[in-house]
């Protein structure tokens, strides 16, 4: 009969090596765990603060395996942002913008983009920590760029469509149009703690995330049309918008 110490010393050669196996057979399964791993340890603490030994942890894994599939740190950072950039295009592409009225396009994509902010605070966390940091991270990615360009020229086609049907009265900037529509969700959504404070009110609730959806539609719908607001009172009655 074996020692115990003995037998401790067996059972943990046996679960490191059944761990190992599990690795080969799967490797890229292992890879999106330690991602998203990586995500939700970036998103609580950034690059400075995120520690490789949690996400291996809650990955499963070892840092051997870590390093194996992503590399470094710093490396592991930015496979993180560029698989979160990657994430919201894809989904964007698969809104089926190109075969809708133009302000039918516009209000699906504010409504996704509310709403995908939403489910995703990790991505508004990732993005407030590499601001922070100028970008440099961001910076390194050879992907992110090549990303973006079909994503602009899909809006550039709603919009050109816009005006060429006499919908739309501004042929606005894809770009300009984009960082407007991100930029009425991102900063109530990522100031809303100080915001509801210092205007007494909850933001956060329901009706107010609503109200705030419907005021982003209509506000930019008001621009590119150049018609009163009041017009598109009750555009979420469209089947674009989903409110949550």
């Amino acid at each position: 009969m074996l020692h115990p110490a003995v037998n401790n010393r067996c059972r943990c050669v046996l679960k490191k090596a059944k761990r190992t196996l599990k690795w080969q057979r799967d490797p890229e399964g292992m890879r999106i765990r330690i991602l998203e791993a990586a995500k939700k340890e970036f998103a609580a603490h950034g690059l400075a603060g995120g520690r490789v030994d949690r996400i291996a942890t809650e990955a499963g894994a070892n840092k051997r395996m870590l390093y194996y599939h992503v590399g470094n740190k710093e490396d592991l950072y930015l496979a993180v942002l560029e698989a979160a950039y990657e994430k919201i295009r894809v989904e964007e592409r698969g809104l089926d913008l190109e075969h809708l009225d133009p302000s039918e396009a516009i209000a699906r994509l504010i409504a996704f983009t509310w709403n995908y902010f939403i489910r995703n605070p990790e991505f508004l966390a990732l993005l407030n920590t590499e601001n922070v940091a100028k970008a440099r991270n961001l910076k390194r990615s050879t992907k992110v760029k090549s990303m973006h360009s079909p994503f602009v020229e899909m809006i550039r086609t709603i919009v050109d469509r816009g005006v060429e049907s006499g919908e739309f009265r501004v042929a606005m900037d894809p770009v300009q149009l984009y960082i407007s529509i991100a930029g009425l969700c991102f900063f109530y959504l990522s100031n809303s703690a100080t915001l509801s404070f210092v205007f007494g009110r909850d933001l956060l609730k329901k009706e107010a995330k609503n109200e705030r959806l419907q005021h982003v539609i209509t506000f930019v719908l008001a621009a590119l049309t150049g018609r009163s607001p009041v017009v598109f009172q009750h555009v979420s009655e469209l089947p674009a918008p989903h409110l949550v």
